[in-house]
């Protein structure tokens, strides 16, 4: 299996377009465009019924004492844990590509709804659901694709990895209010094949500028 991007080349630095945030002088981050990236996949393996692509982040901090505070660093050597970005399954086997900007264009407060989406796929709630919880703008069910925004005090780069799964059923056994942990468990014994690409993104100037 192989699969590409046009909007980022893979070990490369993530346009922040396609992110949740960017840096701004002023706020250290701002919201962006938050589109999710074109990407494109050839060489299945015979007998592929669906697709599944999952971005994780597995950079964020595993505790959030420091994180996006003042005068403070969140350190390299702080053990790191993942962070679910985009979960979407049930993707044709036919289909050959994702447009960027096809599933996610903009913030959508309180999150995009699902889990029904285009090509009659499904899509999972992602981690910002967990984040914003408690937040009264901004907390609810954040479904598919919300980009990048790591804590713009971080010593190290974020890496993002989108993985596209063959599966050899039709619809993975996943319902309703579905997370990334759901679906690695559900595709157990069903994956035929997978292939990756990642990418890097950060909001610290100093870590960003030598991306």
């Amino acid at each position: 299996m192989k699969i590409w991007s046009d909007s980022f080349k893979d070990g490369a630095k993530i346009p922040a377009p396609l992110a949740f945030c960017k840096i701004d002088a002023g706020t250290h981050a701002a919201m962006s465009d938050n589109r999710n990236p074109h990407l494109a996949w050839s060489d299945l393996p015979e007998n592929t019924r669906s697709l599944v692509v999952i971005c994780h982040d597995y950079d964020v901090p595993s505790r959030g004492d420091d994180v996006n505070q003042e005068g403070k660093t969140v350190p390299a050597d702080l053990p790191r844990v993942d962070f679910y970005h985009w979960v979407l399954v049930d993707l044709p086997a036919n289909l050959t590509s994702i447009a960027e900007g096809e599933f996610s264009s903009g913030i959508t407060a309180r999150g995009k709804s699902g889990p029904d989406a285009l090509h009659g796929a499904r899509q999972g709630i992602n981690d910002y659901t967990a984040w914003f919880a408690g937040d009264k703008d901004m907390e609810g069910d954040y479904y598919g694709y919300d980009g990048p925004c790591p804590p713009w005090n971080d010593a190290i780069p974020h890496h993002y990895v989108f993985t596209l799964y063959a599966l050899d059923t039709d619809k993975l056994a996943v319902s309703g209010r579905f997370t990334g942990q759901d679906v690695m468990a559900a595709m157990q014994g069903h994956i035929l094949g997978k292939a990756s690409i990642t990418g890097v993104y950060s909001l610290n100037p100093a870590v960003a500028s030598a991306l």
